[in-house]
């Protein structure tokens, strides 16, 4: 959460806030907050307020392998959402999933109830890199590489960044491929296969960033960040300074 209301719900007064923000007394591990705006969790880390430590209860983080068919939504009166998947033990009503996967798209997800963490992640400042394993209804040739390091242009006009295309296999009515990207347009990865003259027949997310989908883990199945994990969200955290 921001650390204005991280402190605020410790009942510091908005006044007292700036005033020990400037006299650099709010400090989160060993080093003094810079911005009452940025992102902080007290589960992982030393929060201090003139020499008086801070906390709040954790904030939740899930990794999901999702499954086709759930749409990424906090809510749907027809359809089947990824918190719908979350069991009541582990719900809350602050849960998110960090960034969209289309309805019919498989693979990780995050899921939290840090609010401003999927800001964070999502951010074209930080350039984090997705990858999906892809299948296409057609062949795919060494041009379709390039076209994609060059960054595909959909017919509106609109251009991609640079992405990298793996082709793993390649046969006149069937290719498997991995694509990473590092920004997330409606529907991006469908269009730009689109754009080679091929159709997406099945797309699952296997990485974000550092993050990366167990095959152990079932569709529809989730865990809780592992602590190496929550190292990597920590970063994130720090980030923000």
């Amino acid at each position: 959460m921001r650390l204005d209301k991280f402190l605020a719900q410790a009942k510091v007064s908005r006044k007292e806030m700036k005033q020990k923000l400037r006299l650099r007394q709010i400090v989160i591990d060993g080093q003094p907050a810079r911005f009452l705006s940025q992102n902080v969790d007290s589960g992982l880390q030393s929060i201090s307020l003139a020499g008086c430590s801070l906390s709040q209860p954790a904030h939740r983080y899930f990794l999901m392998n999702k499954p086709a068919g759930a749409v990424t939504a906090n809510s749907d009166a027809d359809k089947t959402t990824v918190l719908d998947l979350i069991a009541p033990e582990d719900f809350n009503d602050q849960l998110y999933s960090v960034g969209r996967l289309d309805r019919d798209t498989r693979g990780l997800l995050l899921i939290t109830d840090n609010g401003p963490l999927g800001f964070q992640l999502l951010h074209p400042q930080y350039h984090i890199k997705k990858t999906y394993y892809v299948e296409v209804n057609g062949p795919l040739a060494q041009a379709a590489t390039a076209a994609f390091q060059q960054g595909i242009v959909f017919l509106d006009g609109t251009q991609c960044k640079p992405a990298q295309l793996e082709i793993h296999t390649t046969s006149l009515n069937h290719s498997t491929a991995s694509v990473t990207i590092s920004e997330g347009k409606f529907h991006q990865i469908k269009k730009m296969f689109l754009a080679v003259g091929v159709k997406v027949t099945y797309l699952k997310r296997t990485h974000f960033g550092e993050f990366q989908l167990n095959p152990n883990l079932a569709e529809g199945e989730y865990r809780a960040l592992r602590a190496s994990e929550l190292e990597i969200i920590k970063q994130y955290l720090e980030q923000t300074w």
